[in-house]
């Protein structure tokens, strides 16, 4: 009987060691995501739909003013910055949206998995467990 060594290596190291260039980009994930109708657009929609939402997309073209009003507003959210109002119209057939909020799914999870990086705001402290 002969004898076969197997060598197996964590999928965590192949992702480390081949860096971020093959990244799939998260723009790969939008068209479910109208179609799935996770996508809530405008602030007054946001406002309505706290309870079922999990973050908020908002455009690098939003005034100041606006910016810190969304971060007020919603401080107990992530608020993640990317994009321009016309990549969301490119991206989701929106007109002028510079607020969008994306409802809990699996797939809103992902989406914010992948634009963590770009989030403003911060966890608070109060809301920390304690440790």
């Amino acid at each position: 009987m002969r004898q076969e060594s197997f060598q197996f290596r964590d999928m965590s190291e192949n992702k480390r060691e081949s860096g971020q260039g093959d990244r799939k980009p998260v723009e790969r994930m939008f068209p479910f995501v109208l179609r799935s109708r996770i996508l809530l657009a405008g602030r007054d929609t946001l406002r309505r739909s706290k309870s079922r939402l999990h973050f908020v997309l908002i455009t690098h073209d939003l005034s100041e003013n606006s910016r810190a009003e969304i971060l007020r507003e919603f401080e107990h959210y992530p608020v993640v910055q990317h994009y321009t109002s016309s990549d969301l119209e490119k991206h989701f057939d929106l007109k002028a949206a510079k607020v969008v909020g994306f409802a809990k799914s699996g797939l809103a999870q992902s989406i914010y998995r992948e634009l963590k990086e770009h989030r403003i705001n911060q966890k608070s402290a109060e809301s920390l467990p304690p440790g």
